[in-house]
């Protein structure tokens, strides 16, 4: 078989191997790769019609390394047929069976088609410098992309590199490639009391990696996702990770609709063991483990309530901090509920433009109104009353 010398082949695939911090594999597969576009290149420069070429044309042949003899050959695999219509693709059956006597028409064989040209070794080398670095960030990222894939829903450590427009671009922790793999974080992701200065360093929610090949960041990152809440109270509570108290419910309003309403979510957990408070356990002793969780989010405000299988209580609860007198279920099949409060809970329980009770909503899945109790019964003395569900029996 024939072989196309590539001096220092060995020691070149070292070389490149520990300085991307890549693979072998990685770096041979990049190497074949470079090497197959200098054949086409090659076929293409000697080809007098260069439209006989189509895409996938090339898509039957391969480079094999020897990195014993330091060289590469080409491989054609080719299926026998009775008549060739296309050399590249084709070969005859009587040609075949000439060396293997058991050869029957359909079959496939590979075979050298290296090119014995002292030209082909030249364009080949020259197309391999070309292609090569390229190749190489391709395998990095498709690497790098298979190992973040397996990292999705978690967080990360992410120190902040520059700005792009809106965006930060910032730095997570990889084991192929750089040291850092470079993770943008959209403007509508990040939190409004965040400081992204140049080096600091923040936890990050990593929503999205990107399929195939891009130029920029392929890891999408988010301090706004409602997961990244869920993980960091998976951190700071051992109940939680042992799933001793399971969170049930997440909802979330990291960036308000106005500047005068901060950041703010809710979180609905429960447990099966009758001597834990799940509550309790989130907030922890002095209300530690809770503040970890909210330093950490620079001060996002969030409450921790008790999910109940009782859509009235359940209700009640997603409302704290307010007290709540009665929950009417209006429409249950609709999901509406109206809220009795006293006065002085009504702006508590509405929340700062209306926050607490859109949280609450979100969270349980009912529409809610909230009314004053006292108004209530003075429009409702005449009428009979409604079906209700006490949120203090339950």
């Amino acid at each position: 078989m024939s072989l196309v010398n590539l001096p220092g082949l060995r020691d070149m695939i070292e070389e490149i191997s520990q300085r991307h911090n890549l693979p072998k594999s990685a770096v041979q597969e990049a190497l074949r790769e470079a090497l197959l576009k200098g054949y086409e290149r090659y076929r293409r420069s000697q080809s007098l019609d260069r439209h006989q070429f189509h895409d996938d044309y090339f898509d039957n042949f391969e480079v094999e390394l020897d990195t014993e003899e330091e060289g590469f050959r080409v491989l054609a695999t080719k299926t026998i047929v009775e008549t060739v219509s296309n050399s590249d693709r084709d070969i005859s059956l009587e040609d075949v069976q000439k060396v293997a006597a058991e050869a029957q028409l359909g079959d496939e064989v590979v075979l050298d088609v290296t090119p014995d040209q002292k030209e082909f070794g030249r364009m080949a080398a020259i197309q391999t410098k070309q292609v090569l670095l390229q190749k190489l960030r391709d395998q990095q990222r498709k690497l790098i992309q298979e190992e973040f894939q397996d990292l999705e829903n978690t967080v990360l450590q992410a120190r902040v590199l520059r700005f792009e427009r809106q965006a930060v671009i910032m730095a997570v922790q990889s084991a192929f490639g750089q040291p850092e793999v470079e993770a943008e974080l959209p403007k509508r992701e990040q939190l409004p009391n965040d400081n992204y200065r140049a080096n600091a360093t923040f936890k990050v929610y990593l929503k999205k990696v990107r399929e195939g090949s891009h130029r920029g960041p392929q890891l999408i990152v988010s301090r706004a996702a409602a997961g990244l809440v869920v993980e960091l109270f998976t951190v700071e509570v051992p109940e939680i990770e042992e799933e001793v108290v399971r969170i049930v419910a997440v909802s979330r309003e990291a960036n308000p609709p106005s500047r005068h309403v901060g950041p703010r979510t809710k979180i609905a957990v429960d447990t099966l063991e009758r001597d834990v408070d799940p509550v309790g356990a989130c907030i922890g002793a002095r209300g530690s483990r809770i503040q970890a969780v909210v330093n950490e989010l620079r001060g996002e405000k969030i409450d921790v309530i008790r999910w109940s299988p009782d859509p009235a209580t359940y209700i009640a609860n997603a409302l704290s901090p307010a007290r709540v007198d009665k929950v009417i279920l209006v429409n249950p099949d609709e999901r509406q509920a109206l809220v009795l409060v006293a006065e002085d809970q009504l702006s508590l329980a509405i929340g700062k433009e209306g926050q607490n009770v859109r949280l609450a909503a979100r969270l349980t899945g009912w529409k809610i109104d909230i009314k004053d109790i006292a108004s209530y019964k003075t429009e409702t003395e005449q009428q009979p009353e409604p079906v209700t569900a006490d949120a203090s029996d339950s």
